[in-house]
């Protein structure tokens, strides 16, 4: 009953990863190509190459009946495509799947990788929300997390989707950076609020192995700040944003009522969803599938027909799946409907778990929904998901 009711929802979502970058952020560990400072897609043979070779996975890719409502993609830097290679992707997947008039079509972009030109193509391409990775308003902090924009570039960015009228944008930053004081931290915020974008993501420094930042520090050491200082920074940001009229939705995401990311919300309600280039994960008839994260691999996969290769997700790690993803949403998940996908059985032995917990107001149960608090439940999540992984 539990794999039936996974396995038959019908997809509505895509994710199209472009893994190209005119450098590597010290800090990442995506699967990204570094070409440089070409700027356009049009002056990159290996570009062009990839979106060929994309535009062949999602041909092959089996059509489940309805049209697209969200389109996402991410890097990488997908504003390092020509406005010719979007629009061909968008035209492969209008062709394909079909796109809902009202589909959220969003796109991760970096400062200094775009002009008033290609966004205005972008737009017309059917782009209507735009994710800026600005990360940080220090010179200094941009430096040494080896971003290739600078803040000029970071304010002609947010003037050109003003121009365009982009009608929702938003911004990321960065916390925990080497050398990144509260006052940095604070005047970061403040300087987010003053450009009035619609939807703010908050997303903290994690040490990754095999990052330029993975070689040259270890968790906990300065430069970086202590963890005493990372979690002020999080409840500083709780604490401004939502003064400032966002709402703390998610964990790591804020947004203006109305301006939430449709896309993203399809993770996080644990519901299926296309994937398409390399790296990306897909969650298709209740199954999960991560493409090869090297380029060549990635094209021969396709070449034979990009088979997914995989075991449908058994239901206690849909369950699993769901309680992590879902708690991290400010409204929790429904109990009610917790219990009639997975059995009360099930929800007690959670509840019974979570009841430490619930005794520190870490998590509470709200209008029949089970939460975690803001900010403390959300600051103490991994402690809160870690136990339910080590018993689930």
């Amino acid at each position: 009953m539990i794999q039936e009711i996974f396995i038959n929802e019908v997809p509505t979502s895509a994710y199209l990863h472009i893994p190209f970058c005119r450098r590597r952020c010290f800090y990442c560990d995506f699967p990204v190509s570094v070409v440089g400072d070409n700027k356009r897609g049009e002056t990159s043979g290996a570009i062009s190459r990839y979106v060929e070779v994309l535009c062949q996975e999602i041909t092959i890719t089996p059509n489940f009946g309805k049209p697209l409502e969200t389109i996402f993609f991410g890097g990488g830097t997908p504003s390092l495509l020509s406005a010719s290679q979007l629009q061909q992707i968008i035209d492969i997947l209008n062709q394909y799947f079909g796109i809902s008039p009202s589909a959220e079509i969003s796109m991760e972009m970096d400062p200094g990788t775009f002009d008033l030109q290609h966004l205005e193509s972008y737009h017309q391409s059917g782009v209507n929300r735009v994710s800026c990775g600005v990360q940080a308003f220090q010179e200094t902090l941009l430096q040494v997390s080896g971003r290739s924009h600078n803040l000029t570039d970071t304010y002609s960015a947010i003037e050109l989707i003003r121009q365009v009228n982009i009608p929702n944008f938003s911004l990321d930053l960065i916390s925990g950076l080497p050398n990144q004081t509260l006052e940095m931290w604070q005047q970061s915020l403040e300087e987010a609020i003053s450009l009035t974008p619609n939807h703010i993501s908050i997303y903290d420094l994690t040490i990754e192995p095999g990052t330029a930042f993975g070689r040259y520090f270890q968790p906990g050491d300065k430069p970086l700040p202590s963890d005493e200082t990372t979690v002020h920074m999080y409840r500083m940001a709780q604490k401004v944003l939502t003064h400032a009229g966002y709402e703390h939705y998610e964990i790591s995401n804020y947004a203006k009522p109305g301006y939430q990311c449709r896309h993203n919300r399809v993770y996080w309600e644990n519901r299926p969803y296309y994937a398409f280039g390399m790296g990306a994960a897909s969650y298709i008839q209740g199954k999960r599938f991560t493409r090869p994260r090297q380029t060549q691999t990635y094209y021969d996969w396709v070449t034979a027909g990009a088979v997914i290769n995989c075991e449908v997700t058994p239901p206690d790690e849909v369950f699993l799946d769901t309680l992590m993803v879902g708690l991290r949403l400010a409204e929790g998940l429904d109990l009610t409907n917790l219990q009639d996908k997975f059995g009360i059985k099930k929800i007690e032995e959670t509840l019974k778990i979570l009841q430490p917990y619930m005794q520190k107001d870490w998590i509470i149960i709200q209008d029949n929904k089970l939460k975690l608090t803001d900010p403390e439940g959300f600051l103490f999540s991994n402690v809160i998901l870690s136990q339910l992984f080590a018993y689930l």
